[in-house]
């Protein structure tokens, strides 16, 4: 299949975008990689202390075979449901390891926050940050530099981004993610949220909306609904970075243990039928393979969070990308699934009904993804628009078979290309003097694409709830919450306002929400306008919003603009950042020590980095 013109040029301005900045990169990579091997290359001492803590065959193997060493970072805790199934998982690859005459260490470990834990806490407040946290960590991993490849156990948020992100600062080693998949189904998404919108009317009392939460969040695995977590899976598998179609096979399923033992075979390029060399994962992911993850996360209308992350990420292997990028390729790139919140069905009813194989297999026949690309197995991202089953014990080589993924069988969760569900992609740039930020389009009903509204300016989330609470907001309004980037206090998800402006659209009042905060994966049905850039306290226009202010969110056009003469609204004065959040922001429950972080740190469509 030809490939689509957008998609094609839009590649041709990353790549003539990056040039300089990709050369070095790579340069850099090949420079790293042409070392000897780190047993070899070490001094005796560092060598006997990398080796000591293993038993004494896989120390031979190592040092006296010169056996491949697989370094391994995981972000292993059972406090997250996600993370939890992690914990066997190191004796697994240890096993197979051997077994193929490698040898494989913990590498180290790295955090794994949780903003379902962290929402509306002052945790939240460090969520973002610590994906550069986890970045970090995982270069100190494998700092250690002994190892000839490397498996990443993560899959959540923060987790995967920060992980890569800290790969791609070791380029040189060939790397396979390796997930952990989804909890079971429990109560709907669309029945918790219903349950909360009850709750904040005070009309299901604490312990009735805890178990409803608890019927929902009940088990090992990620969340159900299509966020940032299981948005970073579908990402992986359009990048190559998987075992082909392992993101959404649950924890307990039997298959499980063989894809996590098909890993190790992957990364050491011992998959299917002989050897191949798996490419370093810095060259594995060039302007191509950042292109296809941004397409797959359109095709899904996956998580707002990626145009944060994805930037990082991009940058991180040398590669400079923009929200400009992600909108055009949304005019062309098709809306392929229906899943929570952009539809009723959760991810294992897209997993039915085909999953990411489907529709990485959809975009590479329609030319909106480059097949022309490296991954991690020999077969190239074709390999990708299958799924597996298990056909032998899990233990087993060849217990794995694939088979394509379309047909969809479930046309109300996954379609063709030829009758997609939007024809244009999820999410929408939207810019105006208000400045640049994004929408999840695709979760908003139709009638909701274009607010126009009085301004009501908050300082904090918990300002508009206590406005709500007070029936302050029964009327059409644009609620703009402030002083919420990542500068100003490291730029939290706000999910608590959702029950609320929910509340009030569905009694029918026009309402639209307005910040320079995030909503992520989770943004519901209500039209909300994030990460505005530049943030309030970066001198952005938003600190210059009074109420009453005219706002017009226009999701059709793509435009957020405060309808203003030009000259008043140049004329005003910006607002600042008031004394008592100054005071109180980055205080207390170790938020003091990202301090230098959220000083740092860039603007939300330059990746909110805390590094560059």
């Amino acid at each position: 299949m030809t490939l689509h013109s957008t998609v094609r040029d839009v590649t041709e301005r990353i790549r003539t975008r990056s040039r300089t900045l990709r050369g070095a990169y790579l340069q850099e990579v090949a420079e790293t990689r042409d070392r000897d091997r780190g047993s070899d290359r070490m001094g005796c001492a560092n060598v006997a202390h990398a080796v000591a803590g293993i038993p004494a065959n896989d120390k031979f193997r190592v040092v006296s075979e010169r056996a491949p060493n697989i370094g391994i970072v995981t972000a292993y805790n059972d406090m997250l449901s996600a993370h939890a199934p992690y914990q066997g998982y190191p004796d697994i690859v240890k096993h197979e390891a051997r077994r193929l005459g490698a040898t494989a260490q913990v590498a180290g470990g790295v955090p794994a926050m949780c903003d379902g834990v962290t929402q509306g806490t002052p945790g939240m407040e460090l969520s973002l940050f610590s994906r550069d946290v986890i970045a970090m960590g995982t270069a100190v991993a494998l700092t250690h530099d002994m190892f000839d490849a490397a498996l990443l156990l993560g899959v959540c948020d923060k987790i995967v981004p920060g992980l890569l992100i800290g790969a791609l600062h070791f380029g040189h080693l060939p790397m396979v993610f390796v997930p952990a998949g989804p909890m079971p189904s429990g109560l709907s998404n669309s029945a918790k949220s219903k349950v909360r919108e009850q709750a904040a009317l005070g009309l299901v009392g604490r312990q009735g909306l805890l178990d409803a939460e608890m019927q929902a969040y009940h088990g090992q695995g990620t969340c159900t609904f299509y966020g940032t977590a299981n948005s970073n899976q579908m990402l992986l598998e359009a990048m190559g970075l998987h075992v082909p179609g392992t993101a959404f096979i649950q924890p307990g399923d039997s298959m499980r243990d063989a894809l996590t033992r098909e890993a190790v075979r992957t990364v050491l390029g011992r998959a299917g039928e002989g050897t191949h060399a798996v490419p370093p994962i810095g060259e594995l992911v060039d302007e191509r393979v950042i292109v296809n993850a941004m397409a797959a996360l359109l095709a899904t209308g996956g998580s707002t969070n990626h145009l944060i992350h994805w930037v990082a990420v991009a940058r991180a292997a040398g590669i400079l990308i923009d929200w400009d990028d992600f909108s055009s390729l949304s005019d062309v790139v098709p809306l392929l699934t229906r899943v929570y919140p952009n539809g009723s069905a959760d991810v294992n009813e897209f997993q039915a009904a085909g999953g990411p194989g489907f529709v990485i297999g959809e975009l590479l026949d329609a030319g909106l993804m480059h097949e022309d690309v490296l991954s991690v197995r020999a077969g190239g991202i074709r390999e990708f628009a299958n799924i597996p089953s298990l056909v032998g014990a899990p233990t087993e080589p060849g217990s794995l078979k694939w088979q394509p993924a379309a047909p969809s069988k479930n046309d109300a969760v996954a379609r063709p290309v030829s009758s997609p569900f939007s024809a244009t992609g999820g999410l929408k740039l939207l810019s105006g003097n208000l400045g640049r930020s994004v929408i999840k389009i695709s979760s908003v009903p139709e009638d909701r694409h274009v607010i126009e509204a009085p301004a009501r300016v908050f300082d904090s989330q918990q300002a508009l709830q206590k406005a709500f609470t007070a029936g302050e907001l029964e009327r059409d309004v644009v609620c703009v919450v402030r002083w919420q980037g990542p500068q100003a206090n490291g730029m939290p998800e706000l999910h608590k306002l959702t029950p609320p402006l929910s509340i009030l659209q569905g009694k029918g009042f026009r309402v639209a929400l307005v910040t320079d905060g995030r909503m992520s994966g989770a943004s519901g049905k209500v039209p909300a306008a994030i990460h505005v850039s530049p943030e309030a306290a970066a001198g952005g226009p938003l600190a210059k919003v009074r109420d009453g202010d005219l706002i017009r969110l226009d999701g059709v056009a793509g435009t957020l603009t405060v309808l203003l003469p030009a000259d008043e609204w140049a004329a005003r004065e910006n607002a600042l950042l008031p004394d008592a959040l100054r005071a109180a922001n980055g205080r207390g429950l170790g938020r003091d020590l990202f301090a230098g972080m959220r000083r740092n740190a860039t603007t939300a469509e330059e990746g909110a980095c805390s590094w560059l």
